[in-house]
This record gives structure tokens, sequence and C-alpha cells, in this order.
């Protein structure tokens, strides 16, 4: 406790000393839960905002006013917190990108404006242009499809700026998302505009006469839009990144027609964002039944939480595929941006162009890029319900992404691993560091092996390892795939929790619709171990002096009295020698006899009453036991005998001393740790009565590393997954 005041005191030190001109982000990963937290921060100048891996509760977003890395530094040492970093607020289009619009653009340039439908034999209807594009030819989109006979299965999630809700191309597949720069449903990313910087809003359709060639509207883009349009657009910082999630979306939906998009809206207009924004998002794309993650952004800084989130992802076989970024840069020496490099997780996907020749934007170097797709003049969705072409990795990304809905039509089990294996089948390039060359949507449909799943639906766990501190609970996400459109209701049980834990699935059953992954909530609740209170001293009279002391001070006493007067033969002080021999007398009385006072009453004081508290404790702390006598007790004081019924569980002294002129008396009474709520009988005797009292010693929590057992049955059908816990 010491340590811990001590570094609480240090913190806050530190922190004061060094503020910070504004609130700055912190993400900690605690087993302290939230309540925890926030006592820690009322003590160090912070504030807890918000959980942010949704149901797990085990990472969280601080705010301070005060320096960020100070607080992480000293948070890392305090108990109970696992990791601490500082919130980094990252850019959709870094300064300094080379992906900027060629000049003059390719002619014919988004001129195939003729309505076709999309899916074939839908009435969705988009533009020619955008269906037909080079880039679909490329990667054998309309092939895949029809030789595998796939349009997409699953829900594809794009963390990004938002999208247009309302483009008539998205609109048949589009969830409603989450808009977690304003905490709120959707995620539109029209809510970025300010009217008053459009002459007319929204702005008018445009067809071949009114607007025939694309117009610039950031250094990437070039969108068919009105000329006043896109002059706000292109003109100004707060919309560099405006549109951005559309278009990203938009090319998931080319490979991918029929699987759903869940926009996550982590980043403002002007390319702006927050990691712990991001966080939240991929979490609550796993926790929503997501199959793909689309990640079409890049920074430079690791991040431990990043790797943690994508870890959960991963677990739980969800694919992930992310931009290798527009620096034009690899190695040597080694050239990293996150979270491509986290290639146990991501799928990293460099540019090409449509001659198959990495594109001059294009980071490379095989420690970020896992396959390369086109990136040059890709057509795509724009805002008002129009269409654009982009440059960058940005838009690359989502062919893979939207290619993995595809395997997921294959096989329901599929997971990142596998995934990736599949995708790696893929066109060899000559120029080196991209990978295992250019995604082919064939090749990797074909290279996908048989799945080798049950026919009904599997189970899944994560994360499938954790560590807590006893006392505090454990939570995992558990989930149900369905299989073959399996239809039916999965009962949850978990074994395998240790000694005073509980494990429990929440709900204890969730219902198959043949089409959609089911999650529950895993708990495994444990029980701390206390430390040992201090012991409360016995209550006892004051010390008393023993008859055999007393005895020889009487002797000393009256020897020093004789000696003194043989050597005054003048008395000059006769008082003085007369008040020695009183206290002598007094002394050698109060020695032989009974000591002063009024003696106890006729007959010896018994056993009136024996008392422990606290009556009932966990194994390996103490508790007091009291013995209490009808009356004080007699010269010598009075020994009472003590035993217990079942000393593995509870042992005491075998007896204890009631002092002189004292009514009572207190002793320890130590326990063990037990498995099972154990009573214990404690018994006193004195003078031939005896008294009883009893203790229950309850179990804790032992520390120790523990496999969880979650079993998904229906019917006569079941399937396990397994997770590791470890206790401190």
């Amino acid at each position: 406790m010491k340590r811990k005041m001590w570094l609480a005191g240090a913190l806050a030190a530190l922190l004061w000393a060094t503020p910070a001109k504004a609130d700055s982000g912190v993400i900690v990963r605690t087993t302290l839960g939230f309540q925890g937290l926030q006592s820690l921060c009322l003590l160090n100048g912070c504030t807890v905002v918000s959980a942010i891996d949704g149901t797990l509760n085990q990472v969280f977003l601080l705010t301070t006013p005060l320096n960020p890395q100070t607080l992480v530094n000293v948070l890392r040492a305090l108990p109970g917190i696992v990791n601490a970093e500082v919130d980094q607020v990252l850019n959709l289009v870094p300064i300094g990108a080379l992906n900027q619009l060629p000049t003059p653009l390719p002619a014919g340039l988004l001129s195939g404006r003729t309505l076709t439908a999309y899916p074939p034999n839908s009435g969705t209807m988009v533009w020619d242009s955008y269906v037909n594009q080079p880039a679909a030819r490329i990667v054998k989109v309309s092939q895949a499809q029809s030789q595998f006979g796939v349009t997409g299965k699953g829900i594809v999630a794009d963390i990004d700026t938002g999208v247009d809700p309302n483009h008539p191309a998205l609109q048949g597949v589009l969830l409603a998302g989450y808009d977690f720069t304003r905490n709120q449903a959707g995620a539109s990313e029209l809510n970025d505009l300010a009217l008053s910087d459009f002459l007319v809003y929204p702005p008018p359709a445009c067809s071949s006469a009114t607007c025939p060639s694309p117009a610039k509207v950031n250094q990437s883009t070039a969108a068919v839009l009105d000329q006043s349009t896109a002059a706000v657009l292109d003109g100004k910082v707060q919309y560099a990144a405006f549109g951005h999630g559309t278009m990203v979306m938009g090319v998931i939906h080319l490979v991918a027609p029929t699987a759903q998009l869940l926009p996550l809206k982590a980043f403002h207009a002007d390319g702006t964002g927050n990691l712990s924004d991001i966080l939240r998002a991929i979490y609550y794309a796993v926790q929503n039944n997501a199959s793909v993650i689309n990640m079409s952004f890049d920074f430079k800084t690791a991040s431990t939480e990043l790797q943690n989130a994508l870890d959960y992802g991963n677990q739980l076989n969800v694919i992930c595929a992310a931009s290798a970024g527009n620096d034009g840069q690899g190695p040597p020496p080694p050239f990293l941006v996150y979270p491509a490099a986290l290639q146990n997780d991501v799928m990293g996907v460099a540019s090409t162009s449509d001659t198959d020749a990495r594109s001059s934007f294009s980071n490379y170097g095989n420690g970020i890029v896992w396959v390369a797709a086109p990136g040059e003049a890709i057509v795509t969705t724009y805002p008002f319900s129009t269409y654009s072409a982009g440059w960058g990795t940005s838009f690359s990304a989502p062919f893979v992404s939207g290619g993995a809905a595809l395997l997921h039509n294959l096989r329901s089990d599929i997971n990142e691993s596998l995934a990736a294996a599949a995708v790696a089948h893929a066109v060899t390039l000559v120029d080196p560091g991209m990978g295992n060359g250019r995604l082919d949507l064939l090749m990797a449909l074909g290279a996908l092996q048989p799945g080798g799943s049950s026919p009904d639906y599997s189970v899944s766990a994560g994360p499938s390892i954790a560590t807590i501190a006893a006392g505090s609970p454990a939570n995992f996400t558990v989930s149900a795939a369905p299989a073959n459109n399996f239809n039916g209701t999965v009962t949850w049980t978990c074994t395998g929790a240790p000694t005073a834990a509980m494990c429990t699935v929440s709900p204890s059953s969730v219902t198959l619709d043949g089409k959609n992954t089911a999650t529950a909530t895993v708990t495994l609740t444990t029980t701390a171990r206390s430390f040992s209170p201090p012991l409360a001293l016995p209550r006892m009279a004051p010390p008393v002096l023993s008859r055999e002391v007393l005895a020889a001070l009487c002797l000393l006493l009256l020897l020093a009295v004789m000696f003194w007067k043989l050597n005054h033969t003048h008395h000059r002080r006769p008082g003085l020698a007369t008040a020695a021999g009183l206290l002598a007398v007094s002394i050698c009385s109060y020695s032989c006899g009974s000591g002063y006072g009024t003696p106890p009453g006729p007959g010896s004081p018994t056993l009136s009453s024996l008392a422990v508290s606290p009556t009932s404790v966990k194994g390996g702390s103490p508790s007091t036991g009291t013995v209490t006598l009808s009356g004080p007790a007699s010269s010598g004081g009075a020994v009472v005998s003590l035993s217990s019924d079942n000393t593995a569980a509870a042992t005491v002294p075998a007896s204890v001393t009631v002092a002189y002129g004292a009514t009572s008396a207190t002793f320890t009474v130590n326990t063990s740790a037990v498995t099972t709520s154990t009573p214990a009988t404690i018994s006193a005797s004195y003078a031939g009565a005896t008294k009883t009292t009893s203790l229950t010693v309850t179990p804790v929590t032992p520390a120790g590393t523990f496999t969880l057992t979650i079993t998904g049955s229906s019917g006569n059908l079941s399937h396990a997954t397994t997770v590791h816990v470890t206790v401190q």
C-alpha cells in the first residue's frame, strides 16, 4: 500500500510539473475496471471518458490537461495497469503523400455514364464506367463471380470518413454504421459539410451536358460534379478527405456486390482521426459480426493496442486488409507503416498501374506488402449520388477486402490465415517489394482449400489469452457461425473455472438464422485474496509481577533497611527509617498474600463465553477469538485450553491465558486455503466448563493458468472452443 501511495504521489507531482496546452488522450488497458480507473484518475488529474473495447471493458480512453507522455510513463508502473500509450492523431492525407492527380486527366475518364444493372439482373443501376473499368478486368471481378458463383457474403466494415447513405449504388446493401467522431448512430460523411460553403446544396445532378468532364475535388480524386461544388471541395483544407469513405465502399461493392457494407466513421472530412476512434471501430466491427475490415489508411508509429485489437479480430475469424501507404518509400532500411506491418492480422496492399507496374506513389517492401492491386484511376462511387476516379493505395486495399467477401462465399469458416494464403496466389510482378504479386481473384478463389469446418456451425472465442488479478473479471466474446444455412438454437456452457470462480455466458443461448454469426459474452468472475488485517491487542489487565519477584524485592528491601540502620548510629531522620520499614512490610505482605485491593469473590471464576470475529473468513486470512470469564482471573491468571475440530482449515494455539484481574483474553485463529466453504468448530475449556463457536472458511481463487472450455450445443450437436486465463 505504501508503494502504491508513493507512486500515486509521484504521478501527481510529475504531471502537474509539466502541464500540456490542451486535454490530451491516453489509451489504457487495465484490470481495475471503470470504477477502479476512475478512482485512480481522481488522484492524478485525468478523466475516464469511455471504454474503447466495447463489451470487454479492459481498454479505456482517458483525457488529461497534463503532459500525456508523463502520465503514460507513470501509469505503466502502477498495479492494475497492463498498458498505456498516448492517443495518436492520424491523417488520411498526410503532407508529402505522392498520390497526386495526373495532369491532364486521362482521356475519357468517367465518360461511360450509361446505366447498367449491378449486380446483374438486379434493380440497382450504376454507371457503365464503374462496372466495366480496367481495374475490374485486371483482377477478374466478373470472371470470378460467374465461374465460382459468388457475389460476396457477410459484412465488410470500412473504417473511414463515413459514406453517402443515399447513394443509389450502395443503398441496397448499406448498414447504418456508427459515427465515432460524434458518438452517434449512422455514419454519414455529409454531416461534415458546412452548407454555407455551397451556392446550391445539395449539388444539382450532373449529366454529360451539364458536367461534361470530371473536376478535381482533392489532390488524389476527380469527381463528376458541377464546377462550383468541385471548387469548394478542392479549395478548402477541411474537405481534404471528403468522399474518401464513399469511394472506398464503392470499390468493395464493385468486387462483392451482395456483401453488406458497414460504414464506421473514425475520420473527419479533413482526413484527421484519433487512434482511439480507430480502435473503437475495430472492436465495434468484430462485436457486430463483421467478416472483413477494410482500413484504407496508414501511420508510422507502432501501437500495442492496435495490435491487440487486430489480434482480437483475428481470433474471431475477421479478415483485415490495409493500405501500404503513398509515400513512394521502401527498403532499405526497413520501412514500416501500420496497420499493414501487422502481417499476422492484416494483408497490406500496394498499388499497381493498369500495366502491372508499381505505382510511383506506392510504398513497397515485403514487411508491409502482402499483395498489390490496381490503385490508379479507380472508378468508384462519390457523395451526391455521383461517381469519381481516385489514385492511391486507399483504393487498392478494398479490392482485397471485397475479394475476402467472395472467399467467404466459398468457406463460411474462413479466417485471416486462410484468406491470406488464398490471396497469395497472385500474378508475379517485375517490381521488387510487391509481396506475393498482383491480386487475381480467379487464382485466389481457386486456391482456397476445401472447407474443413463442421457442416452445421462452428464456435470460436477471443481473446484466446487473458491475465487478471484475483478478484477481477475476465471477459471473452464467443461466436457461433452457421454453415450451410444452418438454423437452430445454440446453448452455451462454460467449464474449467478455477476454485472460487464462476464462469457464465450471456445470453445463455443464441439463435442462428443460417447466415449471420451470433455472439455472446463469457465472464469469468474470480474471488480476491485478502491481506491479513492487523490483529487486535489482547484485552487483559496491566502486567502483574509474580510472587517470587515480589518476595525477592521484599528481602532486598529489608536487608537495605538493616544495613542503613547499622551504619547510622545517630538517627537524624527517624521518619525515613520508619517509612522504609513500612514499605518493606507492605511488599512482603503483598508477595505472600493476595495483593492490594479486594480479592476475587468466593470461588474461582468460570468460563463464560467464546467468540470469533469475523465468523467467516477467506482461506489464508485470520480471525480473532475471545474467551471471557465470569469474573476477574485469580492470582496467577487463568489458562484456558483451546482446540479446533478441523485443523486442515483452522488452527488455534493450545491455550490462552487470561491475566490476573482480567476477565477476557484474545487469540488468533489461523486459516488455510480451502476448495469449498468449510466449517470449523473452535472449543475453549477451563475449570470443567467448555464453550464452542463456529468459524466458516471460504475459498479464494488461486493463482495459476486455467483453461476455460466454452461449448455450444444444439440438440445432439456440440462444438467447443477454449481460452486461457492467468490469475495473478
